[in-house]
């Protein structure tokens, strides 16, 4: 039996969509420095032309940076759409079996939430490729926002379908395995949501026109709320079940699902704040922004210091990571990395430096900027050793995590 990864050799998990999420997240990380390293005086996000105009005179951190950036952001775009085509493609084999039907009458229904929110990463990484590679997008930006959300609020509404069919099941007939729940897992569909959220949000932090800022704000609140509410009934639900049952080594990673998620919705919050400050005469002000963001990055090292607890006890890195045992729910690890390390820089450059607490490019900023970076490494890293794992042409037998 052959090996590639296009055949049906080993049980394919919708959770292998986290692969294609991972890879999109690294690409945000490569953003981050020309976000915040490249001025752009005249719009709020940094676009090809401010990009070659702070490349020129440069010095030779900022060219190096930039090099690197452009390259990260290139390298793994391709990364991401091979990883979705790799996905896309076992998925429609999967449907025609035993498993997938099995899949839909259990708790583990919510793992296909894992494909819209891969497909709300592509889209925010397309965005990514068109602003740094594409000369003269932002005179039609105004275009492309409406065609933008358009593409958000169809990604949504497949989530909200795949929730739809969930609910209706569990709601009306019963039968979730409350037993079975000991874990974060069910918190993956606030992820997912969350994830359209920001994308729709995108337009209220860029968009000129207070239609479309209003429009994007509306819609994007929908989801952001919808994406909560989820994560807080989950979260209740599943810690009940490992505080009774235990959790297992399966489903350890999805205990830092919450890290992803609070990156996410506050992006979506600073892109809202943002459009309700040009348009709408709404000021938070700088320390407003850094209290906010200090209490959510607080809350998320809460949540890695427990994870990280569990995770330790199971020794999960050596048995799924660097070890011969394979899961597909291993890709969960990637997003909580990637989702700190945008967060620092977030943290850093809307919260310490913009309320006068750490001037830029000081020693303190540096420091920083230097853990946002260790944990962008780290996350490359496993992201290029779990994808020769799981979609290398030797890859063999898969675990499927807990429901």
């Amino acid at each position: 039996m052959s090996h590639h990864p296009n055949t049906a050799s080993a049980p394919y998990s919708p959770l292998y969509f986290l692969a294609t999420l991972g890879a999109g997240g690294l690409m945000v990380t490569f953003f981050m420095y020309l976000m915040f390293w490249v001025p752009h005086p005249s719009q709020p996000v940094p676009i090809f032309e401010d990009i070659l105009a702070a490349f020129q005179p440069g010095g030779g951190a900022l060219k190096a940076a930039i090099i690197v950036a452009v390259t990260g952001i290139a390298g793994l775009a391709v990364v991401m759409i091979r990883s979705l085509i790799w996905n896309l493609s076992r998925l429609s084999q999967f449907r025609k079996t035993d498993a997938y039907t099995a899949l839909r009458a259990s708790n583990a229904e919510t793992q296909l939430m894992a494909i819209p929110l891969a497909l709300a990463m592509v889209v925010n990484g397309g965005f990514i490729i068109g602003l740094v590679f594409v000369p003269g997008l932002w005179g039609v930006v105004e275009l492309l926002f409406p065609l933008a959300m358009v593409a958000f609020i169809a990604i949504g509404a497949y989530g909200l379908m795949i929730m739809r069919d969930f609910f209706g099941r569990v709601m009306v007939k019963g039968g979730f395995d409350c037993a079975k729940n000991n874990s974060f897992a069910q918190v993956l569909p606030a992820f997912a949501f969350a994830m359209v959220g920001v994308g729709i949000a995108a337009p209220a932090a860029m968009s000129s026109l207070p239609v479309v800022v209003g429009l994007s704000f509306i819609l994007s609140s929908f989801f952001i709320v919808v994406a909560i509410l989820l994560a807080l009934a989950n979260v209740i639900l599943g810690l009940r079940s490992m505080m009774e049952h235990g959790a297992t080594a399966e489903s350890a990673p999805t205990l830092l699902v919450i890290v992803p998620l609070i990156t996410v919705i506050t992006i979506a919050w600073l892109r809202q704040s943002h459009g309700m400050h040009m348009h709408f005469d709404v000021h938070g002000g700088a320390g407003a922004t850094f209290s906010m963001l200090t209490t959510l990055l607080m809350v998320q090292l809460a949540v890695l210091a427990l994870g990280l607890t569990v995770l330790r006890g199971f020794g999960y890195v050596g048995t799924y990571i660097t070890g011969d045992a394979k899961s597909a729910g291993s890709y969960a690890l990637v997003c909580p990395g990637v989702a700190l390390s945008v967060m620092l820089h977030f943290w850093l450059n809307k919260g310490l430096v913009a309320s006068g607490l750490v001037d830029k490019f000081s020693l303190a900023y540096l420091v920083i900027s230097a853990v946002a970076i260790a944990l962008q490494v780290s996350m490359i890293w496993l992201v290029f050793k779990l994808n020769a794992k799981h979609m290398g042409r030797n890859a063999t037998q898969v675990a499927v995590p807990a429901e």
